[in-house]
């Protein structure tokens, strides 16, 4: 048996990163979930206002979600909206432009009220009472066969908001304990 030094024979770990939160395992939320599926069913049953006030609160409920007093600022939406609506890589596409018009016009239609964070309690209480839905299969797919100009524009907005709120769920707030914590606090609230 050859003969190892105590430096040879153990390995080091990695010192912690500073000021980085550790990751948590991944987490699939039922109630976000359903709060998502909802609006694509509205979207099927083409009631363009109410899947349109549902979508635009996601950007409100993410960025409460990541707050340990469940609140959120015009700014930190609208940060919120400029990072998570345009998809990976779209400045590099021939649709970059229209996602640049798409987050410009979402994000003046979702930011609230200039003034100190707070809570936003209708929408969190529309999450929170999403958790009661029973899960149908999402995939909402839309033509814009006859739609009018103003319907196309609201499934556009829609459908950017889902994907926006799906992947900040997938790459961010799954692995956020805070988020996790968050989500459990309201499945547990009446």
């Amino acid at each position: 048996m050859p003969d190892l030094s105590p430096q040879e024979g153990s390995r080091r770990t990695p010192p912690p990163s500073v000021g980085r939160r550790p990751r948590t395992a991944p987490s699939s939320s039922r109630m976000f979930a359903s709060y998502l599926g909802d609006i694509e069913r509205q979207l099927d049953a083409q009631r363009w206002d109410r899947a349109l006030r549902a979508a635009g609160d996601l950007p409100q409920i993410a960025v409460a979600l990541a707050d340990p007093g469940l609140r959120s600022s015009s700014e930190q939406v609208q940060q919120w909206c400029q990072e998570w609506i345009r998809p990976p890589g779209a400045e590099r596409d021939a649709h970059g432009i229209d996602f640049e018009r798409l987050s410009r016009s979402i994000a003046g239609r979702v930011t609230p009220p200039a003034g100190p964070p707070a809570a936003p309690m209708s929408a969190l209480r529309h999450l929170q009472l999403s958790r009661h839905v029973r899960a149908l299969p999402r995939g909402f797919t839309w033509r814009a066969d006859n739609l009018s100009a103003r319907e196309t524009e609201t499934v556009e907005m829609c459908t950017a908001l889902l994907k926006a709120a799906r992947r900040w769920y997938a790459r961010s707030a799954c692995h956020d304990p805070t988020v996790q914590a968050n989500l459990a606090r309201l499945a547990v609230l009446r």
